[in-house]
């Protein structure tokens, strides 16, 4: 009878691994097919003036410079607001709220928060931002809207991160003599560092790949501005995936929207790689 278990438990066992392998196979498949054909139509289509020019109805030429630098200062503006924002929610929910009934209301609140279509964040940052705060369809306006976007998962992450971390690492630096906040700021934050690293990558891709909620807010324009006038109002600008469904949609030229999509893709690595970099050397300077 044992035996016969045994087997059966084997032959299970060996089913679902197979399942397992076989989904894994799927799905690397699947995005090696849509990096490489993507990367096909697009490679073609770049050059070095398509990558440092401005578009040109009177000239008649195509470049995407101003499409790029937008989308460096919306990712930039983003993250300076909403990390200090998310992580310092994270940490009085998780490390400072008495209240349980009201941190369940917060993280009703934000898991809500996170499955709202962008396109109604955009129409609310036209209402908010654009018209009643008077910034007018900028840089700024859209950023202000992604970071209510990506707040929920800046919370939501670092929180879960958070609550992974022993009390007894608390207990002992609190029985060293160490102050609250001095225990927050020395132990738990460097220890759930890869829970706020695995927020900001997601707050990113979200960031990059979002187009909805910034046609209504930043705007459809190809302006180039320098770092700071980027902040200012009514300095309107669209970023590369705005620019990927100005192209692809409104004039159907899709070498162009795939050779910006080659971009997107390396732009998402390298922001990814750094990210990762980043907690790496975190991680090194707790140990030590």
């Amino acid at each position: 009878m044992n035996d016969k278990i045994s087997k059966k438990r084997k032959v299970k066992i060996t089913l679902l691994n197979a399942l397992v392998y076989l989904s894994a196979g799927i799905i690397i498949l699947m995005l090696i097919g849509i990096i490489g054909y993507v990367f096909y139509r697009g490679l073609p289509n770049l050059s070095f003036d398509f990558l440092t020019s401005t578009p040109s109805l009177i000239k008649d030429t195509v470049g995407i410079l101003p499409n790029i630098l937008n989308t460096i200062y919306i990712i930039l503006m983003t993250l300076v607001i909403v990390l200090p924002l998310g992580v310092g929610a994270a940490i009085y929910l998780n490390e400072y709220a008495k209240n349980k009934k009201f941190v369940r209301v917060i993280e009703l609140a934000t898991e809500t928060l996170s499955g709202i279509p962008s396109i109604i964040y955009g129409l609310v940052g036209m209402l908010i931002f654009v018209q009643f705060c008077s910034l007018g369809t900028s840089l700024i306006a859209g950023a202000l809207t992604l970071v209510i976007m990506t707040l929920p998962t800046i919370i939501r992450t670092t929180q879960e991160s958070l609550k992974t971390i022993p009390n007894s690492y608390r207990e002992g630096s609190l029985a060293l003599g160490a102050g609250k906040w001095h225990m927050i700021r020395t132990v738990v934050l460097p220890s759930a560092v890869d829970g706020i690293v695995t927020g900001c990558i997601l707050s990113v891709g979200r960031i990059i790949g979002e187009s909805a909620a910034l046609l209504f807010t930043a705007g459809m324009a190809n302006n180039l501005f320098y770092i700071f006038e980027s902040f200012l109002p009514e300095k309107a600008g669209s970023t590369l995936t705005v620019a990927l469904y100005v192209y692809a949609k409104e004039r159907g030229e899709f070498d162009i929207a795939f050779a910006i999509a080659v971009i997107l893709m390396v732009l998402t690595f390298i922001i990814n790689l750094s990210a990762k970099l980043a907690g790496k050397v975190l991680r090194k300077r707790k140990e030590k």
